[in-house]
């Protein structure tokens, strides 16, 4: 963060620029990897009572989650998953890399955070040649794999049944409006989505697909922080900031691309300016 505020990141070469070669810089001002990381580190060393329920309930639209001491509360990082079964997709598929993964245990409950910054959510996965009928994309993935993990489709061989895990996949990224998530959200659309859906034993608690942004982030950071101690609330404070200044210049290479669009005949893009707040 404190690189790439105060620009001492690196620049990147023409020939990176333009791809002809990958650069080793770590930081690169298009990285969601960095994003994620920071966001998470800074997320992790506040009290998850001040700001995981919000979170949650803000990108459900629901009050799903209550303020708790959340107990062996983790938060893991570009944690691959288990393969999916194979006998329930027409394809292959590879392991699963979800971004952020955050689970508890009072009640046992796993959270799939995909993170995206300037870029949509994957069509599909390369192995799928679109014609089995079913979609591919990253989210109907990740909630896939949550659904398999979590233990919703009914086990083979398993000699006791098991109560599922809670589960709830969302997105994040400096805007709203991803439509995939609204698709998800609706049930029908969700179950005729899934391959082999009539191995659902259930779903968890409705809704579990969702999204949230940075505003989302300061809001609940910035409600909560009466609460917090000076070092949470500096932490809260120093992510506000850096996720502002990431999202301003999201800004300036939408607008770069909209110029060159407009002077090249092409409609401009239109954006949103960030605000700018702090915790007090």
């Amino acid at each position: 963060m404190l690189a790439e505020i105060h620009g001492k990141g690196g620049n990147l070469c023409p020939q990176a620029r333009s791809g002809q070669i990958r650069c080793p810089l770590i930081v690169r001002p298009t990285s969601e990897d960095v994003i994620t990381g920071q966001l998470f580190q800074a997320l992790g060393c506040v009290n998850p009572r001040w700001w995981l329920p919000d979170l949650l309930n803000t990108a459900l639209g629901s009050s799903r989650f209550r303020k708790r001491v959340h107990r062996r509360f983790q938060i893991r990082l570009w944690q691959n998953q288990p393969r999916y079964p194979r006998e329930l997709l027409p394809w292959d598929e590879g392991s699963t890399q979800v971004d952020a993964v955050i689970t508890w245990e009072n009640p046992p409950t796993t959270v799939f955070i995909e993170a995206k910054y300037g870029s949509q959510l994957s069509a599909k996965v390369s192995r799928d040649d679109g014609q089995s009928g079913y979609p591919s994309d990253q989210l109907i993935r990740n909630i896939r794999v949550g659904l398999h993990h979590c233990g919703y489709f009914s086990p083979r061989g398993q000699l006791f049944d098991q109560p599922p895990r809670d589960l709830a996949v969302l997105v994040l990224s400096p805007t709203k409006g991803h439509p995939l998530v609204e698709r998800y959200r609706n049930k029908e659309q969700l179950i005729a989505a899934i391959p082999h859906s009539d191995r659902l034993t259930a779903l968890p608690t409705d809704p579990f697909v969702g999204q949230f942004d940075y505003d989302d982030v300061r809001s609940v950071l910035t409600h909560q922080s009466r609460w917090m101690t000076t070092a949470e609330r500096r932490m809260a404070e120093d992510l506000i900031n850096y996720l502002e200044f990431k999202r301003a210049n999201l800004l300036n290479r939408t607008n770069q691309v909209s110029n060159s669009a407009t002077v090249s005949g092409d409609p401009a893009i239109i954006d949103i300016p960030p605000k700018t707040v702090s915790v007090h």
